[in-house]
């Protein structure tokens, strides 16, 4: 079985991945962030890396559902290969941050790599306020993500919006954490793990 985690840059996804795994004895696929040759690129010139940054990101995670779709297991996932795509390849076109020439390129590749993969079979979706976004990413202290803006976050963030509220893929779960914290408090991750267990009873 195939759970994915999705979200904005610092909704806490990394965290629920790692608690989740814990809980149920899942195997978790992480986001491949601190060995990514292109982030601290990306970050200090957007529009030189963009189209170098999406394309790791794509073949990363096209290789992590080849490995789950093959593992037997069940695997929890941060991020999903969906999310490059629909949110933020799209936003970086849209900001003028990635040439319409680069862009078609990219979305060819990803709608060949999407033929051949299967979405998860529960998508968990962490829906935070760009505040509490801010917070987060402060707080982990990433030296690249000190010069994230603002309008970047809130622009994936609608981006996020309108994705989930046209997906029909499988099942999926939001959760607003805004006014959760699961990291630290037991009884805020109890309450996911609740609406999870209710989702999975209808997978097994």
């Amino acid at each position: 079985m195939h759970i994915a985690i999705a979200g904005n840059i610092g909704s806490g996804k990394t965290t629920l991945t790692k608690k989740l795994a814990n809980y149920y004895s899942w195997q978790p696929h992480y986001e491949d962030v601190d060995n990514n040759p292109y982030l601290n690129d990306f970050y200090e010139d957007m529009k030189r890396w963009s189209f170098n940054l999406q394309i790791y990101f794509l073949n990363s995670r096209f290789n992590q559902v080849l490995d789950i779709q093959k593992s037997g297991t069940t695997i929890i996932q941060d991020r999903t290969i969906y999310e490059d795509a629909k949110i933020f390849a799209p936003n970086l076109f849209d900001m003028g941050l990635m040439p319409k020439r680069d862009f078609d390129n990219y979305e060819s590749l990803f709608t060949l790599m999407s033929s051949v993969v299967n979405p998860p079979d529960l998508l968990i979706y962490l829906k935070a306020s760009v505040p509490t976004l801010v917070n987060q990413i402060s707080k982990r202290g990433r030296e690249y993500e000190n010069s994230i803006r603002i309008d970047y976050l809130k622009k994936l963030n609608d981006r996020y919006d309108e994705w989930i509220n046209s997906y029909t893929m499988g099942k999926l779960l939001v959760v607003n954490v805004d006014n959760l914290n699961f990291a630290d408090k037991q009884e805020d991750f109890g309450e996911i793990i609740d609406k999870i267990d209710v989702e999975l009873n209808g997978l097994f």
